[in-house]
């Protein structure tokens, strides 16, 4: 242990002549324990939630999905599904197709999505763990069945427990012909089977499914055509090496979008949202410093004479400076380590108890803050809270080095 940190540490640790310097440097610590424990807080409570709806759009959204650049449609070429097929990483393979259609039930009617879908889909999404009502069935010999969103069945009114009538489909026609001025839409009918909720919009109040077979009937399409690949990925194999295998077997005509890319808007304003909240509370921590500016310079007041003798016996500026540094990062190391302690005890019994609910009750889905530490977040916040202590203890500390060997009273 070298001469400035014990210096510093019995700086720290004695009682001064002065009460205000304890109680400012209390205070001091205090603030960066607050803020420290702020900082993880908040950051947890923002990858909880972004976790949780990660979650709940990985019951639709693949691992992997592959899109033509241009155009709507594409023909997959075998030996591309083949090669996919046979990557180490590769658990399943799904072919799907989507249009915009309308939808009639009874007397009501709306617009959505409809999308065909293989036996595979199933495996590829969990979307058969999504639904509330119902059954997940596309086809049984001759009839065709639709899961619905929950938004969908809201809005169209639908009771899938009836199973005399029918979802009405309605698509215009592809091929123009003397017929298409008089009847210019193509309609078929399903019998509703089930009901998903993913508690998206933008999946539960648009999407309707279907077998592949029925839309591509419906569409009139006879080459195979489809609109994506979706691909399940082996999360125990490297996704990154196989999702750049994938993209070379597809070609620069494809686009080939990982989890994060399908959603990137979303998942962006969480970044942007969680990085926000992390520089308005550093702005806080700047904010507290100056406590600790206040307490230390006390300090170097203080111990005036003891530096001039210090001096005197041969101390140099740097060592003089180092001990108030050495002080001023102790009182940030104690701050953060009990900041710390206490912030992963609050996660760790909001993971375990839910001690803060959600206001709403019933409104939400979730019905406690989801919250999930990430060892990064750590990292982060102890080097800027460390950062931020150095930067509070430089000024008093340049301060105590330029005070002379022989101090007239």
């Amino acid at each position: 242990m070298n001469l400035p940190f014990k210096i510093a540490k019995r700086y720290l640790f004695s009682k001064k002549s002065t009460t205000a310097i304890n109680i400012i440097s209390g205070i001091s610590v205090l603030g960066i324990i607050v803020c420290t424990i702020a900082l993880i807080l908040i950051l947890s409570v923002f990858n909880g939630f972004g976790d949780f709806i990660g979650g709940l759009y990985d019951a639709f959204n693949p691992d992997v999905k592959i899109t033509p650049q241009t155009g709507k449609v594409f023909v997959p070429k075998q030996q591309n599904l083949k090669a996919i097929s046979n990557l180490e990483g590769v658990l399943s393979l799904s072919k799907t197709l989507e249009e915009n259609a309308m939808f009639e039930y009874g007397q009501n009617n709306d617009f959505g999505i409809i999308k065909g879908v293989d036996q595979y889909y199933k495996e590829v999404t969990a979307i058969d763990t999504s639904l509330v009502r119902g059954n997940y069935a596309l086809k049984d010999g001759n009839i065709n069945y639709a899961i619905l969103g929950q938004g969908v069945e809201g809005k169209l009114a639908v009771n899938i427990r009836d199973a005399f009538r029918s979802l009405s489909v309605y698509m215009p026609r592809r091929t123009a012909s003397s017929a298409l001025m008089s009847n210019p839409l193509k309609k078929k009918s399903l019998v509703p089977a089930g009901t998903f909720a993913i508690y998206q919009s933008d999946f539960d109040d648009q999407y309707v499914l279907v077998s592949l077979d029925f839309i591509s009937d419906l569409l009139s399409y006879k080459d195979g055509e489809i609109s994506a690949l979706e691909i399940k990925l082996d999360p125990n194999v490297n996704t990154t090496t196989t999702i750049a295998t994938i993209k070379n077997i597809m070609g620069s005509d494809y686009e080939v979008k990982d989890r994060y890319e399908q959603d990137e808007a979303f998942f962006r304003i969480m970044k942007l949202e969680k990085w926000m909240a992390y520089i308005i509370l550093t702005f806080t921590l700047l904010l507290v410093a100056f406590n600790m500016i206040g307490s230390l310079w006390m300090l170097v007041i203080e111990k005036k004479h003891d530096i001039s003798v210090l001096k005197s016996l041969g101390a140099t500026p740097n060592m003089v400076r180092t001990i108030f540094l050495s002080e001023g990062t102790m009182l940030t190391l104690i701050g953060l380590v009990i900041g710390f302690v206490i912030a992963t005890l609050l996660v760790v019994l909001q993971q375990q108890f839910s001690i803060v609910s959600l206001q709403g009750g019933d409104a939400f889905i979730v019905e406690a803050y989801p919250v999930s530490m990430r060892l990064a977040d750590f990292v982060l916040i102890f080097f800027t809270v460390l950062v931020i202590g150095l930067l509070a203890s430089w000024l008093p500390a340049v301060r105590a080095s330029r005070i002379p060997a022989i101090v007239r009273e």
